[in-house]
């Protein structure tokens, strides 16, 4: 079990944030918190984090009682936590590779590996040919791609992301479903605090529903059969569009490939012509 609530609450003065919320979310799993504005979403992912403290009930992270961690350890606790939040937060005078590699840095890894994990990361979710640019020359679901980017360089255990396309229009929306779906699929923990009902719809994955504090809801969701048929074409769209890569991929290469040897033939061609006329020109001395 990667989170475990045990009669949670939390209150702000007379607000009652969270009321003895229970729930667990195991390892590889892909949880929605949702509900309208003030529901609550964001207060449990900011108790995951340990950036509040409950006023009762028992919090869990990776078989860890949170109330038994130290501030000293905090640090240590939330390197294993990757965090997307929904204004990104990069920095405007790095580059993307520089946004990503801060992780590392905190990490304490050695310079001499960290391109190659920059590299993975940047692929993963699409930026490898965004690596040297500011954000000021990227959209706002590439803004977004290189928060994610960041929070999954530190190899976390799980990824909190608090409604990470809030404000995004719907096809960028999808678009970074999908690389959260990528990264849920490679056995990331992804808990994501969202009240986009279309996000919900579109994605069948576990829901916790939360109504001024308390859990309303909590299971999962079924598509409808035109949903289910959506995805299916999808699935074999991309399947075509990866097949055509893969071909024109290959075709780029099989042409590579002839143009060298072609180059090949040309240059012995050309020794052999000068050889001969080299030989035609000493049998005339003779």
């Amino acid at each position: 079990m990667v989170v475990s609530f045990k009669s949670v609450s939390k209150s702000f003065g007379d607000i009652e944030a969270l009321k003895n919320a229970s729930f667990e979310v195991k390892k590889g799993e892909f949880l929605f918190i949702t509900g309208p504005s003030g529901a609550g979403k964001t207060t449990v992912l900011k108790l995951i984090l340990k950036e509040y403290l409950p006023d009762s009930g028992e919090i869990l992270f990776n078989g860890k009682d949170l109330s038994e961690v130290a501030s000293k350890e905090l640090p240590f606790l939330r390197q294993k936590i990757g965090v997307v939040f929904q204004d990104m937060k990069v920095l405007p005078e790095r580059t993307v590779r520089e946004n990503v590699e801060v992780g590392l840095a905190v990490l304490g890894v050695y310079e001499d590996e960290w391109k190659e994990r920059v590299d993975q990361v940047l692929k993963l979710v699409g930026l490898e040919k965004r690596a040297d640019q500011f954000p000021s020359q990227l959209s706002g679901g590439e803004l977004q791609r290189v928060s994610l980017a960041r929070a999954l360089i530190i190899d976390p255990i799980i990824i909190l992301a608090d409604e990470p396309t809030g404000n995004l229009d719907w096809e960028t929306t999808k678009a970074i479903m999908k690389i959260f779906e990528k990264v849920n699929q490679n056995g990331k923990t992804v808990i994501m605090a969202t009240h986009n009902k279309m996000i919900i719809d579109d994605f069948s994955k576990r829901k916790i529903e939360l109504k001024n504090g308390e859990i309303v809801k909590d299971g999962g969701l079924k598509l409808s059969p035109k949903k289910m048929e959506e995805k299916e074409s999808e699935k074999e769209t991309e399947k075509e569009s990866e097949k055509e890569t893969k071909e024109n991929i290959n075709k780029e290469n099989k042409k590579k490939k002839d143009e060298e040897k072609k180059e090949i033939k040309d240059e012995e061609a050309i020794k052999e012509a000068k050889f001969e006329e080299k030989m035609k020109v000493k049998v005339e001395e003779v």
